[in-house]
């Protein structure tokens, strides 16, 4: 079923440009695409996402789950992946961040969604930050 209302987000999310289902929460939404590690096939995720200097910042929350969601472990695997934030598409590069940096953009993450420190402690780990940087100039969809 979770598969199911996953593959919906996503086309509605297409389909309009990401005027719809663009937010859950209050929170904007991005499709972030990955290759599996093991399958090798192409899964498209709608994730949560902030905005920063270098691209988008996404949280590895799998809803308080004690292990990560899967689109995190394929990018451990392969630090490349595709974005649509509305109707543009990007080729990103990712990374983890640790230190200092993850320490500030938790506090701008929980600052912006009140929800993510429970999703933490819900989880029982701390929730890996991982920085979503564009490789290439934007690609508009065409109508």
């Amino acid at each position: 079923m979770k598969r199911r209302a996953t593959r919906l987000h996503a086309w509605v999310y297409r389909r309009s440009g990401g005027r719809v289902l663009g937010h859950i929460g209050g929170q904007p939404v991005l499709l972030l695409q990955t290759t599996g590690r093991r399958s090798g096939r192409t899964r498209t995720t709608p994730v949560q996402y902030m905005a920063h200097a270098e691209g988008f910042v996404v949280v590895a929350a799998n809803h308080g789950a004690r292990h990560p969601p899967a689109w995190y472990l394929n990018l451990c695997a392969k630090a490349r992946g595709r974005i649509r934030v509305g109707d543009q598409n990007f080729d990103v590069a990712t990374r983890e961040v640790s230190g200092d940096e993850r320490t500030e953009l938790w506090r701008q993450l929980s600052a912006a969604n009140r929800y993510l420190p429970g999703v933490q402690t819900k989880a029982g780990r701390q929730l890996p930050l991982l920085v979503l940087t564009p490789t290439k100039r934007p690609a508009t969809r065409r109508r």
